[in-house]
């Protein structure tokens, strides 16, 4: 079982890596409620998202792996709590970047509440990882579960389904998380608190900055 469970463990980490959350919140937000993104034709749409994943995926990977190929990070998985500051640091200005181009096209606040509650939890990271060591796969998918509730909640979708089956999806990348890594259940937790926390706050209360 364990010899089954560890690269299972590994291929879910990578497809559900935290990279790739904040462009999935982003595309299932608008796929859940078309309202959000009226305004943007589909071309536009698909334009905005494969921007977005060049600004929030391709950038960040890039800098990490120049980070990689100096030595400054021992590997992609960054075990060591103090490699994670600077490619954390710099991701947060990509986002910044992405958050100023959301602002320009013609979406929901809402939206750009996704990104606020991503920058928020990115930043909150930063912060603890200065002291502790916080699972970051776990902020990832916690912030898109976050942003399914704040959806749901701001215009009375009916999200329950969805949400659970994010929430189940999350206690099962969390006991990869507990499998691959040397993160224990406090921070596996933590991140998932974290994450859901800050873009469903930011959805309902800072969606109009």
């Amino acid at each position: 079982m364990h010899a089954f469970m560890r690269p299972f463990s590994k291929t879910l980490s990578v497809l559900l890596h935290p990279l790739l959350m904040p462009l999935f919140a982003t595309w299932l937000a608008l796929e859940l409620d078309p309202h959000l993104g009226y305004f943007l034709p589909p071309q536009a749409r698909w334009l905005l998202l494969g921007m977005l994943a060049i600004m929030t995926i391709g950038f960040p990977l890039t800098s990490i792996l120049l980070l990689l190929r100096t030595g400054l990070i021992s590997s992609l998985e960054m075990p060591v709590r103090q490699e994670r500051i600077a490619p954390f640091a710099m991701t947060l200005v990509y986002y910044g970047l992405a958050y100023y181009l959301l602002r320009k096209a013609p979406l929901h606040p809402a939206v750009h509440g996704i990104f606020l509650g991503v920058i928020a939890a990115l930043t909150t990271t930063l912060i603890i990882t200065l002291r502790w060591k916080i699972s970051v796969h776990m902020v990832g998918i916690g912030g898109v579960i976050g942003a399914v509730i704040g959806i749901g909640m701001l215009h009375a979708l009916p999200l329950i389904p969805l949400v659970a089956a994010l929430v189940l999806l999350a206690g099962v990348l969390g006991t990869a998380r507990l499998f691959t890594s040397d993160h224990t259940q406090a921070q596996v937790i933590a991140g998932t608190v974290l994450g859901t926390g800050c873009t469903c706050a930011a959805v309902l209360l800072g969606w109009t900055i």
